[in-house]
């Protein structure tokens, strides 16, 4: 919340300022609420992928409601007003959550990574305390440097040396959950299971987390938003896939558990989730192509690119999110879910670097492309299902 209003004030200053505390808020948040949802369910609860498809939906629900007043009030009024105005909605949140955390019971009283010994928990904390510090001195030095005039700060610089930094981060952990000591053989292979499932969804959010660039110019720029003499904000086309994940959600919760013995593994949904991210740019390639031709395309496109990807969130995320609880090692459970949401930073960065090819490249070759790579990595995971599920040893 603190991070939005921030952003509503004036200058670059107040802008950097929003945008580090509102990684901070987010890092703060988004791990730990998804390892609570964990935490409500056994280890062999066959709900747990339903569950956490219910609790997307919630995510969701202010997905749906927040692009229509926000949107609005960014592009026709002030992006000032805008990110106030979603400061005043994440306040509302927080008291929510105030008021009603007593309703979660003993779930995340205890830190999700508090399995091992007190001296493991100790270290953890220092290790935790070490890296913070050396985060916070870099940033000083690097604001210094920036206020003598020795280095240029630029979002593109920012961009890249966070990318070579998400490179680092993923490397080590993987490399110390694999080849560090301490680890059984049975936490070794999970934690191959999780690099798997990590890769592919680092693909899937390479795609899917376009809808906030690529997907918006077009929409902004190529799409007909006329309806009856109103012209709708580009942004307001944010809100059609939380509407679909809300929509359909409870269906795949149902589908989960109906299906029991029969239900695909992990691995077999991610793969579904790669196909839908690559059939949702796949219907783009001819809407882009009549668009290249000065023509406004339907906004019906979008929509039902926006379907697509829907479908294929719903196949990876929550099931993701459901997987990192079930093959973490206990005594880390808090920092693997931390890493579930360093892949979708991974895919962040992949398409913002896609989308910065937007203007040189032809869309029908742009999305043409995302499709292929997005087919491609499916067909690589089908092939990978067995070796995958072996690894998980009997997760599902």
């Amino acid at each position: 919340a603190i991070g939005q209003f921030c952003l509503a004030g004036p200058g670059t200053g107040f802008f950097y300022a929003g945008l580090v505390v509102l990684v901070v808020g987010t890092g703060l948040l988004k791990p730990n609420v998804s390892t609570i949802v964990g935490q409500i369910y056994s280890r062999g609860d066959a709900r747990r992928d339903a569950g956490f498809s219910i609790f997307y939906i919630g995510i969701n629900l202010g997905a749906l409601i927040a692009p229509l007043p926000c949107g609005w009030v960014g592009e026709r009024i002030s992006w000032r007003l805008g990110f106030a105005l979603a400061g005043v909605g994440m306040t509302a949140g927080l008291i929510q959550y105030m008021l009603g955390g007593k309703y979660l019971g003993p779930a995340g009283v205890v830190p999700g990574g508090s399995g091992g010994s007190a001296e493991e928990t100790r270290k953890r904390k220092h290790q935790a305390a070490f890296g913070a510090a050396a985060a916070l001195a870099l940033a000083v030095v690097c604001g210094a440097l920036a206020a003598a005039g020795k280095i240029e700060i630029t979002a593109q610089t920012i961009s890249n040396t966070l990318g070579v930094a998400l490179v680092i981060v993923t490397v080590a952990i993987f490399s110390w959950l694999l080849m560090g000591k301490g680890w059984s053989a049975e936490e070794r292979k999970r934690s191959a299971a999780i690099l798997v499932l990590f890769l592919a969804a680092s693909v899937f959010w390479s795609a899917f987390e376009q809808a906030g660039s690529s997907l918006n110019l077009f929409a902004e720029r190529s799409t007909n938003r006329d309806v009856l003499g109103f012209v709708f904000p580009a942004s307001w086309f944010q809100f059609v896939q939380p509407l679909f994940i809300v929509t359909l959600a409870p269906a795949f919760a149902w589908l989960w558990v109906a299906l029991k013995r029969r239900e695909p593994s992990s691995p077999a949904k991610f793969a579904w989730g790669l196909f839908f991210a690559g059939a949702g740019f796949a219907v783009l390639v001819p809407a882009s192509s009549i668009a290249v031709k000065g023509a406004l395309v339907s906004s019906w496109w979008l929509v039902c690119t926006y379907l697509f990807h829907s479908l294929g969130e719903l196949c990876l995320s929550p099931v993701g999110l459901s997987a990192m609880t079930k093959l973490a090692p206990a005594r880390v459970a808090g920092m693997m879910m931390g890493l579930w949401f360093v892949s979708i930073g991974v895919g962040d960065y992949l398409g913002g670097r896609v989308t910065s090819l937007y203007e040189s490249v032809s869309l029908p070759t742009l999305f043409g492309s995302v499709a292929a790579v997005a087919f491609v990595a499916a067909v690589v995971l089908i092939a990978l299902v067995r070796p995958t599920v072996r690894l998980m040893s009997g997760v599902k």
